[in-house]
């Protein structure tokens, strides 16, 4: 009787699933399971800082990867990223001063553990390295990339690539690919399109070949393989489904800041993270063959110095996109045993859905907005759902009919308690949770409090008129405005009452004349560049800020906190916001709220 019950239910479910059933089918991905990879980028970063890969640092975070294996955590692959190459030696030797002895210990080393290693290979871009002889009759006229559609550099590319293979490489991770590359002379006579295509096909084709003869070689396509990353409202190029032919996956982009203001910087990115593997799945992308690069742990430029800040959270939506390659970047040494084993703990709970290959997104707000969302995994037993909030108010969030079945929260973070209900959750501002339905609302499957990322357990908005700072505190009309007040830095200001309890909460947004967010750029921490001041009379009231960080991809929006215990009641709180760009075409804006935790 059990087992007839249990027949029908299986059933039932493969029929309700049935509608995305179909769209995993397409485009299935080559690897016969999903595997999880370590790349040692941001243990080491030569591009946003100066900390060099070298062999000692390579083999230290292979004796990491062992370490953490004992405590139960799966490692299948070890990408070598950049910089590993001799830069006058066409990729087939590496660079002496950090390998005298060449990559043989590190490659024996992965195979003896049973890790399948990986290389990084820049696709048609001198990345810090300098042409072979027989590449020069592809580079462009001004020699800082190759064609592919012509010469000789495709043909010894694949000729490398074939020769790492044969000595033990199984993973090849294609970067800063360049398709508008003609060779010299050609951009005179033929269309940027026409260069564009000859230069995909030619490399579809030669990874084809390439992946024909070796079956087994695992293939992953980084910047400039589908076109601009940046951001949700740039569509992938009409060639990306075609990638899916000849690669295992396509990234998604590297970790950065959404355009999302978030009080907790590690959020920010998250949701960026989380926004664009909706935005290649909405362009036709099946979920398990998008790498979504999320997790990077360290302590240099590229990931922003993160440490292991909100890392929990990131690495549980990592494996909540469904990927079948799940990577993690960076430091090992910086996990200890209890989180090797909570590690441990989320690949077993994740890997047989990610493997069911019945993984979506779901919300309905437009991506790239505070609109809530979340990504569901499941098969017939129940289902993993995690859903994010990413705006600045309490939000009840409807869950998808799968995670309404036995469930319980098994992750969350701290500070405000969520509240689920029979048909949704009701999360706090900028908040995410895990929810475990059928047999994973079991206890055994709980994952704890995330304790470094505290949501405010209320919000409100704080009524404040901005209007344009100026020196003299005066406003003129635009046309007594000077061309030198036009470069003064852009501020506006706002007087408000101070709160009864509680602290306050004050938002920087930056815009272009569209409205659309517009991101600064600076090799200097960003607190320098959108600044939030606040004064009581002639007191200076701290602020804290949390996205005082050197960031390469830009920062559109500043958010900081000011503590009630730093404000005197009943004296009125000016609050100024700025930018140091100089643009009279951008504008600022602000909000406030109180906050209690």
């Amino acid at each position: 009787m059990i087992r007839t019950l249990v027949r029908i239910l299986c059933i039932a479910l493969s029929v309700a699933l049935a509608p995305y059933a179909g769209a995993a089918e397409e485009h299935a991905p080559f690897l016969p399971a999903p595997i999880w990879v370590y790349n040692n980028w941001s243990a080491y970063d030569e591009l946003s800082d100066n900390v060099p890969l070298s062999e000692a640092l390579a083999m230290r975070q292979l004796q990491e990867i062992l370490r953490l294996r004992k405590a139960g955590v799966r490692i299948d692959y070890y990408m070598m990223d950049a910089f590993w190459y001799d830069p006058e030696g066409g990729y087939r030797t590496w660079r002496p001063e950090s390998w005298p002895e060449g990559p043989d210990r590190w490659i024996e080393a992965c195979k003896e553990n049973g890790i399948e290693p990986g290389l990084w290979f820049s696709t048609n871009t001198l990345t810090h390295m300098k042409p072979v002889a027989w590449w020069k009759d592809s580079l462009d006229k001004d020699g800082y990339a190759m064609a592919l559609y012509t010469g000789g550099f495709l043909a010894d590319f694949m000729e490398v690539l074939q020769h790492w293979y044969d000595r033990g490489i199984r993973m090849f991770k294609l970067d800063f690919a360049l398709f508008t590359v003609p060779a010299s002379g050609d951009q005179s006579v033929m269309t940027r399109r026409e260069i564009r295509m000859r230069n995909e096909w030619a490399l579809y084709n030669a990874l084809r070949d390439f992946r024909e003869a070796n079956p087994d070689a695992v293939l992953v396509a980084f910047n400039g393989i589908v076109g601009d990353i940046s951001s949700v409202d740039r569509p992938l190029t009409p060639f990306a489904n075609k990638w899916l032919e000849v690669f295992d996956t396509l990234y998604s982009g590297d970790p950065r800041p959404a355009d999302v203001p978030a009080m907790d910087f590690w959020r920010s990115m998250d949701i960026y993270s989380d926004h664009m593997v909706r935005a290649f799945e909405r362009d036709g992308v099946p979920l398990s063959r998008v790498d979504s690069t999320s997790v990077m742990l360290g302590e240099t430029g590229t990931n922003y110095r993160r440490g292991t800040g909100g890392w929990k959270g990131s690495l549980l939506l990592q494996a909540a996109h469904g990927g079948w390659i799940n990577t993690i970047h960076g430091s090992l040494d910086l996990l200890g045993e209890e989180d090797a084993r909570w590690l441990a703990k989320v690949q077993r709970m994740y890997v047989p859905l990610q493997s069911a290959g019945r993984t979506r997104s779901f919300g309905s707000g437009t991506l790239g907005s505070a609109a809530p969302y979340g990504f569901v995994s499941e098969d017939v037993f129940g289902a993993l759902t995690m859903v994010v909030n990413p705006s600045q108010r309490a939000r009840d969030v409807e869950l998808p009919p799968t995670a309404r079945t036995r469930a319980r929260i098994l992750f969350r973070d701290a500070g405000f308690d969520p509240v689920l209900g029979r048909t949704t959750i009701t999360l706090g501002p900028g908040q995410l949770a895990l929810i475990g339905s059928g047999r994973y609302a079991a206890p055994a499957y709980d994952l704890g409090v995330q304790e470094d990322i505290r949501i405010p357990r209320a919000i409100e908005r704080v009524a404040a008129e901005f209007i344009a700072s100026r020196p003299n505190g005066a406003e003129p009309a635009p046309e007594q405005i000077s061309s030198r007040a036009r470069r003064r830095p852009l501020a506006i200001e706002a007087v408000i009452a101070p709160p009864e309890r509680g602290d306050l909460r004050v938002i920087l947004r930056r815009r272009d004349t569209e409205g659309s967010m517009a991101r600064r750029f600076s090799k200097s921490p960003m607190g320098r560049h959108l600044v939030i001041g606040a004064t009581q009379g002639e007191k200076a009231l701290p602020v804290e800020i949390r996205y005082d960080k050197v960031v390469w991809s830009g920062l559109s929006w500043a958010v900081g906190e000011i503590r009630a215990a730093d404000i005197v009641p009943g004296a009125p709180i000016r609050i100024r916001l700025s930018s140091a760009e100089r643009d009279p075409t951008l504008r600022l804006d602000g909000r406030i709220y109180r906050v209690e935790y």
